[in-house]
């Protein structure tokens, strides 16, 4: 019988989950949305059953020994999400507590920006490094950072909110409450954000146009600026160069050997990463110039989440 993990997921849109091995092969993967659900109970439900249904056919060859959860403002300490801003369930949600009533080997959360440094580090780029951040850039924007070989949790399981540092004192209102977070101006949110004040701000033709809000995704944003649309590789520059900007901040407490971008966003490629690291030299001390290497994550094409999700348990087993 073949020892597994289960690794969740949690976005802000959808939540993914894979059953994974020791060596990070996701044997069985599958997914439900995030948002139709307006309490964390029914999301459980339907999250434990469509568990079930993907892992029925292997059921009986697998030993599962824990579930792994990366989750927006999880607490890695109390196995709480905490008033995370791009789920509907506001306050404290004793998420792990709350799924034992449906498994009852060891649950484990951690933020999912931390989940997905954790991947990159066992499976993808960052393996074999001490000291590294994975930004992940999706519905909002995530951090995990790494140093010394170890996740910085801080003292209260919040720390490497890097999407909540401020770019523009009374800027963009972020569903954190606050004005002028990060990821009210880099993430797949935040362009599209971008792109709607240009229209506005800009006369030049565009296709953009012809979308309205809900419509627009930053792969279609992509997509025009690789036809040259003047609004879309507008909104890429101005994306890339606050993006830039703040991880040089970053640079000065952390000092990482690589910073990698994964998620929607950051498949963009060039159009996203040149102004980024054009902008990020700029702003960087001089001692810190020329060292610091700014990637696209390894696992851009696998579930980093998932993958880094399952890895705590892992971990917590001694695995």
């Amino acid at each position: 019988m073949k020892s597994v993990v289960i690794g969740v997921d949690i976005g802000g849109t959808f939540s993914k989950f894979g059953i994974v091995d020791r060596e990070g092969n996701i044997l069985v993967e599958g997914s439900i949305p995030t948002d139709t659900f307006e309490n964390v109970v029914d999301y459980q439900k339907s999250l434990y059953e469509a568990i079930e249904k993907a892992i029925a056919p292997i059921k009986s060859d697998i030993d599962i020994k824990g579930i792994g959860f990366g989750a927006p403002n999880a607490n890695y300490y109390k196995g709480t999400i905490e008033s995370a801003a791009n789920l509907k369930w506001k306050g404290v949600v004793h998420f792990a507590e709350l799924f034992k009533k449906y498994y009852n080997f060891p649950i484990v959360l951690t933020n999912d920006a931390n989940a997905a440094a954790i991947g990159e580090g066992l499976y993808g780029g960052a393996k074999g490094m001490q000291d590294y951040i994975v930004i992940t850039l999706g519905t909002g924007l995530g951090s995990g950072i790494v140093a010394n070989g170890k996740m910085i949790y801080g003292f209260d399981g919040f720390a490497g909110e890097l999407g909540h540092v401020m770019v523009e004192p009374n800027g963009r209102k972020c569903g954190c409450g606050k004005l002028g977070c990060l990821e009210t101006y880099a993430s797949a949110t935040g362009i599209k954000r971008t792109v709607f004040k240009l229209l506005c701000d800009m006369t030049d033709e565009s296709e953009l146009r012809q979308y309205n809000f809900y419509e627009l995704t930053s792969e279609k944003i992509y997509e025009a600026a690789l036809r040259n649309d003047p609004v879309a590789l507008k909104a890429f520059e101005f994306t890339g160069n606050i993006l830039g900007a703040k991880l040089a901040d970053a640079v000065a407490f952390s000092t990482p050997e690589a910073i990698f971008l994964f998620g929607g966003l950051a498949k963009a490629g060039e159009v996203l990463f040149k102004p980024i690291r054009e902008s990020f030299e700029a702003n960087l001390l001089p001692i810190y110039r020329n060292k610091i290497k700014i990637l696209p994550s390894g696992l851009q094409d696998k579930n980093v989440a998932v993958m880094g999700a399952s890895a705590l348990i892992w971990k917590e087993l001694g695995n």
